[in-house]
Formats: C-alpha cells, structure tokens, sequence
C-alpha cells in the first residue's frame, strides 16, 4: 500500500497557528498542546509543531513550502509538430501517439482538452475550370433579376429531382445496450446482396401562408423502381406463379417512363392554383439514363393540358446544388432505418411512412442552406472546398423571423460575373 502524503493550503495552516496561540505563551509550547491541537484538527503531531517552529522563526505568512507544480510536468502538444507529419500517418490516436513520441492516454487528454481536434474527410467530385464556370453560373441564375440589391429568387417554381438506394439494413450499426442485455442478432444469405430498392424522389419547395401554416408541403412523390412479376419456380415459402415484387433496371427508357407517368401528373395535380400558368423547372443531374432536356416526348407531355414544365440540367460534378442530396435524402435515410424494414415490401412501406413524416419546415430550410451554398460557391469561384454555412434557422424560425431568400454582396456578384467572361 501506498502512503499518499497530504498536502495542507496555507489557510489551514493559519488556522492551526492561531488555536496554538490561544493555547499557549507566545515562545513555549508544551506537548500536551501540540497533542490537543493535532487531535482537534486531526492532523499528524509533526504539521502541528512544523507550523510552530516556522512561527518562532519569524515567518509571518505560514504557508506551504512545496514548489508549485510539485507533481509531474505537463506535456504540451505542438501543433506545428502535428502539421509537419502527412496526414496519412496521423488517421488514428495511435498512429499520432507514435509519430510525436508521445504517451496515447496524454494525446487523449490532449483532445478532451481540445488543443487538436478530429475531421471527417469526405472525397468530392473532381471538377474542372470549365464545371467551376457552370457552377458559378448556376449559382448567378439563381439570383433574382428584378432586385436592384442581389438577392436570391423564392425557387418556388423549382422541382429537384433525383434517385436514391435504400438498403434494407446497413452492414454495421450501432446500439446502446443495457451491461446485462443480449446483443442484436442480424443476418443475411450475403453482405454484397442486401435486399434495396430504389426511389426516384420529386420534391418542391414548401409555401406557408402569413400565420405559418403550410399550404404546399413541396411533396411531389417519392415512386420506386419496381415491378410486379410471376414467380418462375416453386419455393418453400411460395407456389409456382404467385406475383412477387422485384425491382427494376434503370434505363433511359424507364426514366422516360416515369417522368411522364408519374412525376409530370403529379407535379400538374399537386401545383398550387395560383401558379397554374407560370413555367415549372424540373432539375435532374447529368447522369446517363436521364431523358435530355428536348426529349420530343417529355416536351409533348409536359405541353399537355397548356402547362409550360420544362427539365433542365444542374452542374456537372455538383451535388451541393441538388436539394435531395444537399439534405433531404440524409434526412430521409435516418428517418428510413429507425424502422428497420424486413423485405422488399417493407422497404417500400417504410420508406413512403418516411416520406409522410418528414415535415415540410424542415425541406424549406434544405432550400435556404442551398442559397447559402451558392454563395459559397461564388465567393470561391467554383470550387467545392468549402463548409456549409449555419445560419441558426431553427432560431430564427422560432423567432418568425426567417427569411424567404438571402441577400449577397454585389462584391461577391461582380467578382463572379468577371470570372465566367
């Protein structure tokens, strides 16, 4: 066993001296008083008579004699030493740890004391100069052309369009469990074929009225690419020829499909009256199995009923200027898993329970945080290195204070408008 010694602060040192002065001459002390006092104050003999004689010495503040920092130096974390090592070699504490010399459970320390901190590195779409020109010519499309002071337009007349996966369960997940509580058991034939379906999601931006209540919640439709198909062969579970859902290639031909199917009826059954005759901008991203912007059948069906519906293009390379997977998707993914579907039909059944849940407040402030990107975007002439700005729009909202469309520096505009000449 170890004998920790006891360390005694000044003021109690002063409080020993002045019982001993009550209780004795000023130049004598008798050992049944040192006894008395070391018994009332519970202390060894030995404080008692060194607070004494340091008295007798004529040291008028009695106090303690150790150093300061008595204990084991503290060892700091040079962050120009950090900078120096690749960040390859520094992906873990460990790694760190033995690229400094230094002890792990000091860099933890380090840590919590936050003199480093950790970063997620997420890989971003390579862009080229000519995709920064598009993006930054995006992002100027976007601002209203009436303003005299730069501002964003409403989008109220946007419909982002996009497709998403959605697995049945994910490889690795994680749960807080009880010390006495049994693990989750989880199970598939194989880890490379789990059960997913994927969802073409069609969404606007939500409209409230004055008071804040929503009369458009931007919901255009969120349909999965299945089918329904005769079993081809007799199981266990199920005979020959009874109707099983399966989930289909995406092709152009099928984005056709849907496109003039079930996104363009929905969006002309779900659009707001009062917006009935103004154009409406269907935006997709470039990928190969969309249908081009002049695709004769689109054109014919979205001229149908004298509606002016028009599909353009975002910016290559450029997710951040997509609503869905700016936010939306993310939001609907966590919302997805929490109810842990089982099968293909509970896939679809949980995703649209998804969908319904998720409240419109939330879609409209995914619209602001894209604003805030294409400011981003101009500031930076293009390029993807940047955070996405916080604006507190919960606050604000709260507050009924949140803006409809953000205002931007005419600098920020000017400076863009050159860089595309």
């Amino acid at each position: 066993m170890v004998n920790v010694r006891r360390v005694y602060s000044d003021e109690d040192k002063r409080i020993i001296l002045a019982a001993l002065l009550r209780k004795t001459k000023p130049d004598v002390l008798s050992f049944g008083v040192t006894k008395e006092v070391a018994a009332q104050f519970m202390v060894p003999l030995r404080v008692v008579q060194r607070v004494w004689f340091d008295h007798l010495e004529g040291i008028e503040n009695v106090c303690n004699k150790k150093p300061l920092n008595c204990w084991c130096k503290r060892v700091e974390v040079d962050p120009a030493a950090i900078m120096q090592i690749p960040p390859s070699k520094r992906t873990t504490l460990k790694d760190l740890a033995f690229e400094l010399n230094m002890s792990i459970s000091t860099l933890h320390r380090r840590f919590k004391e936050k003199e480093f901190r950790r970063h997620s590195n997420a890989i971003k779409p390579r862009i080229t100069d000519d995709n920064k020109k598009e993006r930054v010519r995006y992002a100027l499309s976007r601002l209203d052309p009436d303003s005299v002071d730069p501002k964003f337009q409403g989008s109220y007349n946007v419909v982002h369009m996009d497709e998403k996966w959605f697995y049945r369960t994910k490889g690795s997940q994680n749960y807080y469990l009880a010390n006495e509580e049994e693990e989750p058991y989880r199970s598939c034939q194989s880890k490379n074929y789990i059960e997913k379906v994927m969802f073409l999601c069609v969404v606007g931006r939500p409209r409230f009225d004055e008071d804040g209540n929503c009369i458009f919640d931007g919901k255009i439709g969120m349909f999965p690419f299945v089918t329904e198909k005769p079993a081809e062969r007799r199981s266990d579970n199920r005979p020959r020829g009874t109707m099983e859902t399966k989930t289909r290639n995406v092709t152009r031909a099928v984005s056709r499909e849907f496109l003039i199917e079930k996104v363009l009826p929905a969006i002309k059954e779900k659009w707001p009256l009062e917006d009935r005759w103004s154009p409406i901008f269907i935006q997709q991203d470039n990928a190969k199995t969309h249908v081009s912007p002049n695709d004769p059948e689109f054109l014919e069906a979205a001229a149908a009923g004298g509606w002016d519906i028009r599909l353009v293009c975002q910016p290559p390379n450029s997710p951040d200027t997509n609503i869905l997977d700016l936010g939306l998707f993310a939001a609907l993914q966590s919302l997805f898993q929490k109810k842990s579907p089982t099968s293909i039909l509970d896939i679809l059944m949980k995703v649209q329970q998804a969908w319904n849940e998720y409240p419109a407040e939330r879609s409209n402030r995914v619209f602001l945080t894209h604003q805030t990107c294409m400011v981003e975007v101009m500031k930076l002439m293009g390029e993807h290195r940047y955070k996405i700005p916080h604006m507190r729009k919960g606050v604000l909202e709260r507050l009924q204070i949140l803006p409809q469309v953000l205002h931007v520096d005419p600098a920020i505009v000017n400076a863009a408008r050159e860089f595309i000449m």
